[in-house]
């Protein structure tokens, strides 16, 4: 293959994966080709023909009334095949459903890629008010107790490189101040847990413990969350369930503290 259209082959593919990214960064759940191309920075054409292909393929939808595209199913396939390759899930499973059962709140697993860490399941409690979160939705480090609570575990080299980037708001709680992150990063360890009151997303309260590896990492955090006006009263009974629930998977991973 000719060097240039080598190029232009490696560049079509990058604003498709560009694209598909896209989507896990709404708001919502779907988008026009408009603001696509002025999130991305595409033409209206080249974003365009980049979902008239990914639709050809499955991995994008549009609703014909509202033309507005949504991911499609083989999106979905791609992203239960991840799942299932991250073996802490499968191993967390029953410790979540536990948790759920133990505390009638909803119990959430987390992974984290850079920066960033993600809802990988949930297990929601059988009642009328109940909190869901995202899965696959990406979330920084610094916002909410499940993102505190890896933060916090992380090498210290680490959190000097994360502390050196702006703290973005997302909430009249959230910590925004490098110092004070600093210090209650050091407060979470010591507790083992970090705990978030409409830190992250209004009106959710949450409990979150990381689960480590046979090297001592934080592979995962679980998390228990609520609805923020009943969770106040519970967090601290929650805690003591959390902490020996991340305790007992842990082990099952070779860790070792």
């Amino acid at each position: 293959m000719p060097e240039q259209l080598k190029g232009q082959t490696i560049a079509t593919v990058e604003r498709a994966a560009d694209v598909l990214s896209a989507f896990t960064e709404l708001d919502g759940a779907t988008a026009g080709v408009t603001e696509l191309s002025q999130r991305l920075g595409l033409s209206k054409g080249v974003v365009h023909r980049i979902l008239t292909s990914l639709r050809a393929k499955g991995f994008v939808e549009i609703d014909e009334v509202s033309r507005r595209y949504s991911l499609g199913p083989a999106a979905l396939a791609l992203g239960l095949t991840y799942l299932q390759q991250i073996d802490v899930r499968d191993a967390a499973r029953s410790v979540l459903r536990d948790l759920s059962e133990q505390t009638n709140e909803t119990a959430t697993l987390s992974v984290r890629r850079g920066d960033l860490r993600m809802y990988v399941d949930q297990v929601t409690p059988q009642r009328e008010v109940k909190m869901t979160v995202q899965l696959g939705h990406p979330y920084p480090l610094h916002a909410g107790a499940s993102s505190r609570a890896f933060l916090a575990n992380l090498p210290q080299r680490v959190i000097d490189e994360y502390l050196t980037h702006p703290l973005a708001s997302f909430g009249a709680t959230t910590i925004t101040d490098p110092a004070v992150l600093r210090a209650d990063l050091a407060a979470v360890r010591t507790a083992g847990y970090a705990v978030s009151f409409g830190e992250r997303q209004e009106g959710a309260g949450s409990v979150a413990a990381p689960v480590f590896d046979l090297e001592n990492g934080p592979v995962a955090v679980i998390s228990v969350c609520g609805p923020v006006e009943r969770f106040r009263d519970e967090a601290e009974d929650i805690a003591p369930l959390l902490l020996d629930a991340t305790v007992q998977l842990s082990r099952r991973l070779g860790w070792e503290g």
